[in-house]
């Protein structure tokens, strides 16, 4: 399904692009000291070539990983790929998918080298080489990725409905969306989405945000987290000069394949406690950027909240406390200190 857009960006990232430092902005950069320190142990053993190549806006990479099958859409040289790998153990498989020769090309020059680094009998990781948004042409199929993670790549594609699509037919019930990409705040006008320099450097197909949401909304997920949140800026005045009217940042979402999701928060009573016991969050675990789980603490949520604790790989580390045989209206986001009567505290909301 080659478009002018996709041989446009083959040749930006295969050809143009040498090494991370050829980049006009930031937007397609990461900054290590943002991981957790598990992620660094690993990302230290990764070889210099592929850190090098490496183009990302952030560090979309969950916890819980061991033993489960991941899908890295873009890939890349693979770094997030061999983060990964090391992650998901010998058990577990990573499989990463780009459309462009050179990049993979790389990445597989050291398949053989991460698997000594990381110990293991034999590779976890598969890359295969394709489009986004067809993975049923490169043979994923359906219901069978339990985590599907991509760091600044989705923004790249002209056919955005096409990725989130194939990601919800991929992922299992339950499964998780996890991927880091810039967005705007405004639709970019036509003339600069095609701009080749403003889309290889991820801003001219940025997604406006109240656009995602609907998209999401429209495939059957109405509610998605916001797990991070940085500003992006330019630092290039001629490119300033073309696209300075736009406000973008760099997300990190969350978003589960439910059935059973409402498209507000409502209020059923419910409460939620973490037990612990999730690698590298002994003493809280934040689900999203406004609900925090300190350990053993109650905190009040809402029925879609219980629905992606009770009903995902976290399931195990959390006791919800109520079900939906009441109903209490529209979830309140007011902090807890407004709350007198309530008996568990609660300062989250969705």
């Amino acid at each position: 399904m080659s478009t002018t857009a996709h041989e446009r960006l083959k040749e930006y990232y295969g050809k143009v692009l040498g090494k991370s430092s050829d980049l006009q902005t930031n937007a397609c950069c990461c900054d290590a000291e943002a991981m957790p320190d598990t992620i660094k142990g690993i990302l230290g053993r990764i070889h210099p070539e592929i850190t090098e190549r490496f183009y990302g806006c952030g560090s979309p990479i969950p916890p819980l990983l061991e033993g489960l099958t991941v899908l890295d859409l873009g890939c890349g040289t693979g770094r997030d790929a061999y983060i990964l790998s090391g992650l998901v153990g010998e058990t577990g498989h990573v499989i990463g998918v780009d459309m462009t020769d050179e990049q993979l090309a790389l990445a597989r020059a050291h398949v053989g080298y991460h698997t000594q680094a990381f110990g293991y009998a034999r590779s976890n990781v598969a890359f295969r080489q394709g489009f986004i948004e067809d993975l049923a042409e490169i043979g994923i199929g359906d219901a069978s990725v339990d985590i599907v993670v991509s760091n600044c790549v989705i923004n790249l594609s002209p056919d955005k409905a096409g990725v989130f699509r194939e990601i919800l037919r991929v992922l299992k019930p339950g499964g998780e969306l996890y991927f880091s990409d810039i967005f705007a705040d405004r639709r970019i006008p036509d003339r600069l989405r095609h701009d080749p320099v403003l889309h290889g450097e991820c801003l001219g197909g940025a997604m406006y945000i109240e656009d995602f949401r609907r998209l999401l909304a429209g495939l059957g997920c109405p509610d998605y987290r916001i797990t991070s949140s940085a500003p992006v800026t330019i630092d290039n005045a001629a490119i300033e000069e073309k696209i300075g009217m736009v406000q973008f940042r760099s997300l990190t979402v969350r978003a589960f394949k439910l059935d059973d999701l409402e498209d507000v928060c409502e209020d059923y009573g419910q409460s939620a406690v973490y037990l612990g016991g999730i690698p590298g969050h002994a003493h809280a675990f934040d689900l999203d950027d406004h609900h925090r789980f300190v350990t053993g603490k109650p905190l009040l949520v809402c029925g879609n909240t219980t629905t992606m604790l009770q009903h995902s790989r976290y399931a195990a580390h959390f006791e919800v406390r109520g079900d939906r045989s009441r109903h209490f209206g529209r979830f309140d986001c007011a902090p807890a200190t407004d709350k007198a009567s309530a008996p568990v505290s609660a300062n989250a909301c969705c």
